[in-house]
């Protein structure tokens, strides 16, 4: 069985809402197969990624970037799984107040580093989540659950 790692930090209740929205679709009844692990960002380790087939991130942009605490995992599993996890496929999703240009250059550059593929295109909201976005989210989900199937 395939296992998909969300790692999200989630402070507000509008990336609250976007992380239910992406678990939501990762976890269609239409998709077997796939194991859906969920992890805080400040609680996810290498192991959690060694472990993982594909991965979702979520993070709001905070003064620019991504959160610390996202920014924290990356440090930890960084070079544990640099070697190991390269072509692995990836998603995630942002939430802003007004931009979040910042963070998506950050975790472009880092899961680029890490030589992860994206698998679905990332979903970027500013203000308060539409019905669009949440939709957009739970196809992020969906989608990279999906692309683990068997």
């Amino acid at each position: 069985m395939a296992t998909l790692l969300i790692v999200h930090h989630t402070p507000s209740p509008n990336c609250q809402a976007l992380f239910e929205a992406v678990v939501s679709g990762a976890s269609d009844p239409e998709i077997e197969g796939v194991r859906i692990v969920r992890r805080a960002a400040l609680a996810a380790t290498a192991s959690d990624v060694l472990a993982a087939d594909g991965y979702l991130l979520g993070t709001p942009a905070n003064l620019g970037y991504m959160s610390g605490a996202l920014k924290h995992f990356f440090d930890q599993v960084y070079y544990p799984c640099l070697d190991s996890t390269r072509g692995r496929p990836f998603g995630y999703w942002v939430h802003g107040g007004n931009d979040v240009t910042g963070a998506v250059r950050g975790i472009e550059t880092i899961t680029t580093g890490l030589g992860w593929g994206g698998a679905a295109d990332p979903v970027t909201v500013t203000g308060e989540p539409a019905k669009a976005d949440t939709e957009a989210c739970w196809g992020l989900g969906a989608t990279v659950a999906a692309g683990l199937m068997g």
